[in-house]
């Protein structure tokens, strides 16, 4: 129990700071909330990425049984890290609307 508490916390924390950084950089509000998925996906199939490409409804296949086998904890962690990079994109317009101009 106390290691979900923390997996979820932790994914929150890593993804708000990565999305936060991506918006300053990019100045691209919620360009880390639509990567994401991408991110899920990367996270959980044990693929490479050309195996979409080369072996397309194969590699499908099995993001679904993969999607399908995610246990309730692993999708409460994942939506966490989902709620950090939407959080840093509301923060980020927050500020700028505050006047901070390097966000």
């Amino acid at each position: 129990m106390i290691q979900l508490i923390v997996s979820i916390v932790l994914y929150f924390v890593i993804f708000f700071g990565i999305a936060f950084i991506l918006n300053m950089l990019l100045r691209r509000t919620w360009l880390m909330a639509f990567l994401y998925p991408f991110v899920v996906i990367m996270i959980i199939d044990n693929l490479s990425t050309m195996e979409y490409f080369t072996n397309t409804s194969a590699a499908f296949s099995q993001l679904g049984q993969e999607l399908v086998s995610l246990k309730f904890a692993d999708i409460l962690i994942l939506s966490s890290g989902l709620a950090g990079a939407i959080v840093s994109g509301y923060v980020i317009k927050i500020l700028r609307k505050s006047g901070y101009r390097m966000f």
